[in-house]
């Protein structure tokens, strides 16, 4: 594992002796049920460097309320693109706070980055197309963050590190 890339130290845990745990904890492969608005989304959560940047890459299928969560340690612009996703996707951007910001398309295989406006992003939550409009989840919508926390945690993760507890 390599500690420090893109500032994710805290959340993979280096540094911490390793102990015995009763259960091995969750992987990006698997779903958290965690409220945006009043919606609940099945997440796949994203923190490891390597996660992040592979992201939604390859996959064919995403259930209707399904999406993957990407989060960073501190707020900062944030910018996605679709290299080897074949899949429409909206990209929401939130702050530090869990507020949604912003939304946006992404389209199939496109490499142009879609740049936030805000210099605060720190979670990015990518559903299918058209799902934030459908679900009525606009900006000023919050992303529940004790969720989060509770998701990093069962993947062994820090929540500290992105300012959760």
């Amino acid at each position: 594992m390599i500690c420090g890339l893109l500032g994710l130290t805290l959340l993979s845990g280096c540094g911490r002796a390793d102990t015995a745990q009763a259960a091995a904890p969750k992987t990006v492969d698997d779903r958290f049920a965690i409220k945006v608005g009043e919606r609940t989304v099945q997440m796949q959560v994203a923190a490891l460097p390597a996660e992040l940047q592979k992201g939604l890459m390859f996959r064919k299928t995403m259930g209707e309320d399904e999406g993957m969560l990407f989060v960073f340690t501190v707020p900062q612009p944030q910018g996605f693109w679709m290299r080897n996703t074949t899949l429409p996707l909206d990209i929401g951007y939130f702050d530090g706070t869990g507020e949604l910001k912003e939304i946006y398309p992404l389209y199939p295989l496109d490499e142009k980055s879609v740049t936030s406006r805000s210099r605060a992003i720190q979670f990015c939550l990518e559903m299918n197309q058209g799902w934030y409009k459908r679900n009525e989840v606009k900006p000023g919508a919050k992303l529940d963050l004790k969720a989060v926390a509770e998701a990093l945690r069962a993947r062994g993760l820090k929540p500290e590190a992105a300012g959760l507890r």
